[in-house]
């Protein structure tokens, strides 16, 4: 069987470095501009610099190991070859403008092409502009989609199945049900009906240890913070949100449908009034607007304030309740705490993302607030930073990508919801009903 010859686009590349590995026993090709796109990136502070660096890294290995010219043989049975042949400028021009890197690319792809053509050559690029010209030359052109899932079957966290009525009955006594269903995954939530019975529908956790379907032990409509929960979702998002032996949620869904606020406020329970933890720390990247924090005046806090609004207003909404039921229970004339008390306090930190890398955080209820704008491995990057007796809650909306070149299926929420979804200390719910208000769910749903 002949070997295909895969050109990968520096994009490939940035998103992730081990890409060029990512090909079994084929031949993969980087041409040299795209060695000299990355070597603009590489003294960046952000991740996109770390990766550029770490590109370097790894062809200087193999450079070690042989020629990068003739092409070097990988551990999988393939071959990694940098290109660089005049020719490839000649195939470029049929592109229009062979200045271009993007036509240079994919120019590197039609010389292969010509040079062998008994191979298949595909190239790799996650711009769809890259893809249709090159569709257009006649090549074969793909996503890279090593970290990609099936967005079909994306997983909710939950489901509903029916029950015999008896069976229905017999739970009102019980705690617990033996698991008779198939392929459910650890901590995934079963919302229970009966034949005569689908106006109240019993919602159990399923617990992978010993088999057997639960009821909420965590959540039972008490108060969090000020808070309650509105609909059934959000009920099951707060058993996680709560249950201490969950150190991994993940919260997705449409903006509105109370994700951040309810993370916020199971984590100032657990900090403030439990002291389970130490302190709350809470996150979200930076990169959308393109902007570094250096760019902007002030401090540290000054720079991340404007970044941290969502943040804010969650906040104000969970501590103006806090004091309404302050009020009604001790009276009027006491000091209302603010955000700023709490960080004094050290019960909370806002932290950029961007000093988060190297950390080691124990003892903490860690909140990554838009966690879809984060490629896989970044995501890998900050789930690692927890150390023992730290909770992570993830949160985001899988189909608002900031990001280039991350997709619904692709971004760094998405892989970790459906890679880890086996694991006992993992717990996963998709909201789908807004409470923000009716004007915001309709927002949501037609745009």
């Amino acid at each position: 069987m002949k070997r295909k010859i895969f050109v990968l686009d520096t994009n490939v590349l940035i998103h992730n470095p081990r890409a060029m590995f990512s090909f079994a026993d084929n031949h993969v090709v980087v041409p040299i501009v795209v060695i000299e796109e990355v070597d603009q990136f590489k003294k960046g502070l952000d991740e996109k610099g770390r990766n550029a660096r770490q590109i370097g890294r790894y062809l200087d290995d193999l450079r070690h190991a042989g020629s990068l010219q003739n092409g070097v043989a990988t551990d999988t049975g393939g071959i990694i070859q940098v290109l660089m042949n005049p020719e490839v400028v000649e195939q470029a021009k049929a592109l229009m403008f062979a200045d271009k890197n993007d036509n240079l690319i994919i120019g590197t792809a039609l010389y292969c092409k010509e040079k062998h053509p008994e191979a298949q050559v595909i190239l790799v690029s996650k711009d769809v502009n890259v893809r249709i010209k090159a569709d257009t030359m006649g090549l074969k052109a793909e996503n890279f989609e090593s970290d990609t899932v099936k967005f079909d079957e994306f997983y909710t966290g939950w489901t509903h199945e029916e029950i015999s009525g008896e069976l229905f009955d017999a739970l009102s006594d019980r705690q617990y049900l033996d698991n008779s269903f198939e392929g459910l995954y650890p901590n995934e939530y079963l919302r229970l009906t009966s034949a005569g019975n689908h106006h109240n529908p019993l919602t159990m956790r399923y617990r992978k240890e010993d088999n057997k379907l639960y009821k909420m032990r965590n959540y039972h409509g008490q108060e969090v913070f000020g808070i309650t929960a509105r609909n059934f979702e959000q009920e099951m998002a707060l058993d996680l949100l709560l249950d201490d032996d969950i150190q991994l949620v993940s919260l997705s869904g449409k903006a509105g449908t109370g994700k951040t606020l309810l993370a916020i406020a199971a984590g100032l329970s657990k900090v403030v009034e439990n002291d389970r933890y130490k302190r709350l720390v809470v996150s979200r990247p930076i990169s959308p607007i393109g902007k570094d924090l250096g760019y902007l005046p002030g401090s540290k806090a000054d720079k991340f304030n404007p970044w941290m609004q969502p943040i804010y207003d969650n906040m104000d909404i969970l501590l103006s309740l806090r004091d309404e039921k302050d009020a009604a229970i001790s009276g009027k004339g006491k000091r209302k705490a603010t955000m700023e008390d709490y960080m004094d306090y050290g019960f909370l930190e806002l932290e950029p993302l961007t000093y988060i890398r190297g950390r080691s955080l124990p003892d903490q209820y860690i909140i990554i607030d838009e966690a879809q704008n984060l490629s896989p491995h970044e995501m890998k990057t900050i789930i690692t930073r927890a150390g023992r007796n730290t909770k992570m809650v993830l949160t985001g909306d899988p189909y608002q990508i900031d990001i280039p070149y991350l997709d619904a299926i692709s971004n760094g929420l998405s892989i970790a919801v459906e890679k880890l979804k086996n694991e006992p200390l993992v717990g996963h719910i998709t909201l789908e009903k807004g409470e923000r208000s009716p004007l915001a769910d309709l927002a949501a749903k037609y745009f």
